[in-house]
């Protein structure tokens, strides 16, 4: 990846919505407002949905020049020339997945709330960390448990992007964006807010 811009901000992850039409129109709203990343991720669409609704998400992206990365699918991601591929502790691993994408694709990893898990995505070549949840999710059921103190110490120790994740709200993400947090993913707060452009603009405003 040569452009940088995905480095910090708005980091937007689909909901599992199979309308298509619904899911593109709330995605262009917010991509209007400025995203710096956009994960494709619908865990329990058929491979034909997946791959109708990731071509479409793509083509917005491109039209926005938001980053695009597919979750769990690195098939899909080579299919579609996306950005990259994000991987959580059941999916490949971040070694596998860069040697499928070769070093210019984004290999983004879930770290959970776990240090030794980002580090060994650092050792892999992973491009970003993801910690948490920090806060209770409205989509993801986990345990909450990540510190928010663990983006302090990943600063020092790992020299990646780090992004936060895990019911956010603009206001939780505002304490995780102050120690240091790169990017602020979020689902429900844009998805299924009654103005998405609005609710994406709040997040991109943490970055300001």
């Amino acid at each position: 990846m040569q452009n940088r811009a995905w480095q910090s901000g708005l980091y937007l992850i689909t909901p599992n919505w199979d309308d298509t039409e619904q899911l593109l129109a709330v995605t262009e709203s917010a991509l209007q407002a400025g995203v710096a990343l956009l994960q494709y991720r619908h865990k329990t669409a058929s491979p034909s949905l997946r791959l109708e609704q990731a071509q479409a998400l793509q083509q917005l992206c491109r039209r926005y020049q938001s980053t695009f990365v597919i979750n769990d699918s690195v098939d899909l991601a080579l299919q579609l020339d996306a950005d990259g591929v994000h991987v959580g502790g059941t999916d490949v691993s971040v070694a596998e997945a860069r040697a499928a994408l070769g070093e210019h694709k984004l290999v983004g990893a879930s770290c959970y709330g776990d240090l030794g898990l980002a580090q060994q995505a650092y050792a892999q070549k992973a491009s970003y960390v993801a910690f948490g949840g920090f806060y209770p999710s409205v989509v993801k059921k986990y345990p909450v448990t990540t510190p928010l103190d663990i983006v302090l110490v990943a600063r020092d120790v790992i020299p990646l992007p780090i992004v936060v994740i895990g019911g956010m709200t603009v206001e939780l993400a505002r304490p995780l964006r102050e120690r240091g947090a790169d990017l602020v993913a979020a689902i429900s707060s844009v998805y299924n807010s009654a103005d998405p452009c609005d609710a994406a603009k709040q997040f991109v405003s943490l970055f300001k």
